[in-house]
Formats: C-alpha cells, sequence, structure tokens
C-alpha cells in the first residue's frame, strides 16, 4: 500500500458536498507531506515496514488553516462546486434576512401591545374621571334639592306680650356733667320659636331688642342663643331695660312723669332681628333664615306690670 499525496488528498476533499461551518463540525484526513512521502520512497520502506505507533501531531489551528485552504483549493478547480458554494452562501444570507424579518415584525407586534396597553390604561382613567365627574354632579344636585326643600321649613316666630315692671324718669347729670332728665325701666318680652323643619335642626341667634322712641334709642336687650330640634318649639324670655339713660329733652311726654306718672303715656317701638341656621348635611348645605320683627305698642304709667299683648301688633319680614 502506498500513501497518499495532496493531490488525491485534494481530490477526495472536492468529493464532498459544501456545508456550513458554523452550523455542522467538519471532519478531515490529514496526509503526509511531500517530504515524508520521498523520505519513505528513498528508504525502500512501505507503509506495512512502518512503525505501528507512528503518528503525526498537528494543532487544531494547523488542521483547520490547511482544510480550508484545501477546500477552496478544491472550489477552484472545480466550478461546479463553487457554484454551490456560492449558492450555499446565498441561501443563507436569505435565510438570515427572514430571520431579521421576524425580528422586526416581533419588535412591531411588541410596540403595538404597548400601544393597545397604553390605549386601554387611557380609557380606564377617562372612565374614572367621567364617573368622579357624574358623581359630583349627582351630588351637588342632591345637595340641592335638600337646599330647596329646607326653604319651605322656614322658621315661626310670634311676639306674645311684653311687660313693663317699672319705670323712672328723674333729673341727673349725663358722664360729661350736663343736667338732663334721666330714664330708668325694666320689662320683659315673651317670644315663641317653632321650628317646623322635619330632617334638619337650627340655631338661634338674634340681635339686640331695641326700644325706640322714634329714633332714640330707650332701652335693650340680648336673646339668649339655643338650638331647636326638628319639629319642636320654645318660649323665650327676654329681658329688656334701661338704667340711667339721657333724655336731653328729647321725649316731651316725659314733661309731667315728675308730678303724675299714672297719666303718662310714651309710644315704643320693638325692633330686632332672629338669625335661624340650619345645618342639614353638615357644613356642606347651610340653610339660613333671618326674620325681622317690629312691634307697636304704648307704655302706660297706669298699666306697670300689666301684659301688653303684641300678637296682632308685630310685622314680620
Amino acid at each position: 500500500m502506498h500513501a497518499k499525496t495532496d493531490s488525491e488528498g485534494t481530490s477526495v476533499d472536492t468529493t464532498w458536498p459544501p456545508r456550513s461551518p458554523p452550523r455542522r463540525p467538519v471532519y478531515y484526513v490529514q496526509s503526509p507531506s511531500n517530504h515524508d512521502v520521498e523520505k519513505m520512497s528513498y528508504d525502500g520502506s512501505s507503509p506495512a515496514g512502518s512503525p505501528p505507533h507512528h503518528f503525526y501531531h498537528c494543532s487544531p489551528i494547523h488542521h483547520s488553516r490547511e482544510s480550508s485552504t484545501s477546500r477552496f483549493s478544491a472550489s477552484l478547480k472545480n466550478p461546479r462546486s463553487l457554484s454551490a458554494w456560492k449558492h450555499v452562501q446565498l441561501n443563507g444570507h436569505r435565510r438570515a434576512g427572514l430571520d431579521d424579518d421576524d425580528d422586526d415584525d416581533g419588535d412591531e407586534f411588541v410596540a403595538g401591545g404597548d400601544r393597545g396597553f397604553g390605549s386601554s390604561r387611557y380609557n380606564s382613567v377617562r372612565v374614572y374621571i367621567l364617573g368622579l365627574c357624574f358623581f359630583v354632579l349627582l351630588f351637588t344636585l342632591f345637595c340641592l334639592i335638600l337646599w330647596g326643600t329646607s326653604k319651605s321649613y322656614a322658621p315661626k316666630i310670634s311676639v306674645k306680650s311684653m311687660v313693663f315692671e317699672n319705670f323712672n324718669v328723674q333729673a341727673g347729670n349725663d358722664g360729661s356733667g350736663v343736667p338732663t332728665d334721666m330714664l330708668s325701666l325694666n320689662s320683659t318680652v315673651k317670644i315663641h320659636y317653632r321650628n317646623p323643619g322635619t330632617f334638619f335642626a337650627v340655631h338661634v341667634t338674634s340681635t339686640p331688642l331695641e326700644l325706640h322712641y322714634f329714633q332714640l334709642k330707650l332701652a335693650s336687650g340680648q336673646m339668649k342663643k339655643f338650638s331647636q330640634p326638628r319639629k319642636s318649639g320654645r318660649t323665650v324670655i327676654t329681658v329688656v331695660n334701661a338704667h340711667q339713660v339721657p333724655m336731653y329733652g328729647g321725649v316731651p311726654v316725659l314733661a309731667n312723669a315728675y308730678t303724675n306718672m299714672g297719666r303718662v303715656a310714651v309710644p315704643l317701638n320693638l325692633t330686632f332681628t332672629v338669625r335661624s341656621r340650619a345645618y342639614i348635611l353638615g357644613r356642606l348645605v347651610k340653610s339660613k333664615f333671618y326674620t325681622k320683627v317690629r312691634c307697636r305698642l304704648t307704655l302706660h304709667g297706669n298699666h306697670l306690670g300689666t301684659p301688653h299683648n303684641l300678637t296682632n301688633a308685630c310685622f314680620y319680614g
């Protein structure tokens, strides 16, 4: 048997079908070099006479370089093989292009999914905002209904009577020392208050109750504030008094008060304003009621201690 030459190794390589190096491992047969062949021919030795454990060792890099050189030289010698190699490379490039397109399509699909998720999230936020606006509108409408309903339950105020317990006029001096007539009186006013509201209580205050002789204020008093439950009423008694109020001659009917108090008759006006506040829905819905009261009466010196009926003598507004 004779050893194979380089040309024979190359011809054997050309018969292999072209393969893509990165996809499958390729195995090659290492042939002895020309120098070794010549040495063997010169010595007259044969492969059978060679040592049984004689091997040729080379590095993997050397193997790959020689195999690639052998394949390239075989392709140059065989045009058919070269065309097949180009065809394989072309198919590989096309396949790579299809893979890139698939990756792009996948990216577009992911991007489309992100856009769909963002759109659904935007729709959810919009639904929440619309629901909140609808709730606020409905709650406002409900509050307006309560407020309008409460206006039909205005408090009922009635001044029942007024009693002058004492009345006195005497000479004196004001704070600056000017001599003038000084007036003192004490009286009580009975007021009936009722809250007809069926679903709210009221908090009641008032302005001072004042007694006027035309434009001159003679006496005043303050009603105590209170809270009135729903569908209930009470009677409030307020003290109206005066102590050493200078007249400065402003009340001519009191000229004879020194000598004959029983014949004194002084026309007076009782005025005040009652303020009622209803907290229907906490502090959110409040309803206010203002009632102005004006009563006409006459102070008689001979009727002290007698109640003056004011049921039909008062005006409310």
